[in-house]
């Protein structure tokens, strides 16, 4: 058969075609962590990535953190790392980072609503990967892990109550701000890299939640504002919130089971915000937030602040109007190609919450008394239930 995977040519023994070898080699080969495999981390003192660190250290690989210069570690405390600082925009930065690597998990990446240098954006998340991806790929690693973001997904649907998943294409008007932009310009160019024999696969985290929040994140400042009673009522809009160790386990998923040039949302449930502040209503004792407020507040509010603070004042916005377009966007996504492929699996929101909220509170980033009114209710799933 000249197009299938085995020819005879009358030679009288069965010969590979070789498009054909490559197809199985490429779709159908299992990647295993084994114990001492040494795994190169990017951006592993981030959130997420902190916590993929903390999954691969409990798999008994040897981890090397390529950290940005001057960047925070307190999320690395107490971890069994190699530590290298590496400035990813640079190539030559990356010149035997990967020598006797086996995997690289590359989840390094600028976000920020406000950003002095809006260029940076640009040469951290877009050149930057493709300069790990390069680099690793040409030092012979098997298995690349790219982490994405469902920000480079269509939500068209979601008004309608049907959430995005893989196949759904971004509207690029709606790609709000520099972050979303250079990661839908950054995957496109991982994506390209793939193609061309990279061997990458795609992980897309939806809002994580958990301990070890130092920044916080956005996700998590809604909790941290929710504690600190500086949230008077919510605006109509959902979205799909999972537990930060649920994402690091799907990324190991990833790299052991998923399919090359794949993508995989990895999330956890669709709620609104509503249904949100009522689990932490819930599991903290706190009084809810009552008053529901047209989506249009939060985008006047976004561009008033937005001019006055950063374009007369020239400081950070209170109210970044990405972040106002953001909550005015029903963000729901579906998971199912994750846990139908991967078996990947995520425990409740309200579990992800209160793990939140505890880690929160135990490091002193809630004021003392609104501690004092916190009357603890663990929901079933959560670290300290």
């Amino acid at each position: 058969m000249v197009d299938g995977v085995w020819q005879d040519n009358g030679e009288g023994h069965l010969q590979a075609n070789p498009f054909a070898l490559e197809f199985v080699e490429r779709f159908l080969v299992t990647y295993k962590l084994k114990r001492g495999d040494r795994v190169v981390v990017t951006g592993s003192s981030g959130f997420i990535g902190s916590a993929v660190t903390r999954a691969l250290l409990g798999r008994g690989v040897e981890v090397l953190a390529l950290l940005e210069p001057g960047a925070s570690t307190s999320n690395l405390a107490g971890l069994d790392v190699q530590r290298r600082n590496v400035d990813i925009t640079n190539p030559s930065e990356l010149n035997g980072a990967f020598d006797g690597a086996r995997y690289c998990f590359h989840l390094a990446a600028k976000f920020g609503f406000w950003p002095a240098d809006p260029s940076s954006f640009y040469a951290v998340n877009v050149q930057g990967s493709r300069n790990v991806v390069n680099a690793a790929a040409s030092a012979g690693v098997e298995r690349i892990v790219y982490t994405s973001t469902v920000a480079t997904l269509g939500l068209r649907k979601t008004k309608l109550g049907i959430p995005s998943n893989e196949d759904d294409v971004a509207d690029l008007s709606h790609l709000y701000g520099n972050y979303k932009q250079t990661k839908y310009v950054a995957e496109h160019e991982v994506l390209r890299l793939a193609a061309q024999g990279a061997p990458v696969v795609l992980v897309l985290p939806t809002m994580p939640h958990g301990p070890f929040d130092y920044r916080p994140t956005p996700s998590g400042k809604v909790v941290l504002d929710y504690l600190n009673g500086r949230m008077p009522g919510f605006v109509d809009t959902a979205m799909n919130v999972t537990h930060v160790d649920d994402l690091a386990t799907g990324h190991l998923l990833a790299l052991e089971k998923g399919v090359q040039g794949r993508s995989y949302i990895c999330g956890g449930d669709n709620i609104s915000m509503a249904t949100l502040l009522e689990i932490l209503s819930n599991v903290t004792g706190l009084p809810g937030a009552q008053r529901q407020f047209p989506a249009v507040f939060p985008m006047i509010a976004g561009r008033l602040s937005q001019f006055i603070e950063g374009q007369v004042l020239g400081r950070e916005p209170r109210v970044p109007l990405e972040a106002a377009q953001m909550a005015a966007t029903t963000m729901t996504f579906d998971d199912a190609r994750a846990r139908s492929e991967l078996g990947y699996t995520s425990r409740p929101a309200a579990s992800a919450l209160y793990d939140s909220a505890r880690w929160f509170v135990a490091n002193n980033y809630v004021n003392a008394e609104r501690v004092k009114m916190l009357s603890w209710a663990a929901p079933d799933g959560s670290a300290a239930a």
